[in-house]
């Protein structure tokens, strides 16, 4: 069996609603244009079924690990969060001492983090070296380019669960 991964309400209910939509609409959507494809005849030369037939195993692909990740998940509230310390669910900014600037990112599980929109991983190497840290210490994180200085200067909590 797996460990369990962290994962907010709201990241467990967008898995879930793709996993839905999936299995629901787009997946027999896609069943039934390789159908149709397939009594046009001619299989090999036959780009419509050859498409459908990939775009078919990409979408069970996706609904099998859509389901293994919600099968593995720790449903955690993070408007729960305490905010002494970095801990699943707060939003911490950080002093980047390399480049001073500041970077706030939420700290997520691995299944919903998305740089792009401020979150990491608390199994990212940043995530994990900022996990358990309070306001006013410094960490030092190696990355692939290098290590990196970061001072944490603020924690919140969210309204998001």
């Amino acid at each position: 069996m797996l460990d369990p991964v962290p994962i907010s309400k709201t990241g467990y209910n967008r898995l879930k609603e793709e996993l839905e939509r999936l299995e629901k609409t787009e997946l027999p959507a896609v069943m039934q244009r390789v159908a149709e494809a397939r009594e046009m005849g001619d299989l090999k030369e036959n780009g419509e079924y050859i498409s459908g037939r990939e775009h078919q195993g990409f979408l069970v692909g996706r609904i099998r690990e859509l389901k293994g990740m919600l099968s593995r998940s720790d449903i955690v509230d993070c408007t729960k969060a305490e905010t002494e310390e970095a801990e699943f669910g707060t939003i911490v900014t950080l002093m980047d001492l390399d480049r001073n600037q500041k970077v706030t990112y939420q700290l997520l599980g691995p299944d919903e983090a998305d740089s792009d929109k401020g979150s990491i991983s608390v199994q990212s190497p940043i995530g994990s070296a900022i996990f358990g840290q309070s306001v006013g210490d410094k960490v030092t994180v190696t990355i692939p380019r290098g290590d990196r200085h970061f001072e944490v200067i603020e924690i919140k909590g969210t309204d998001v669960p």
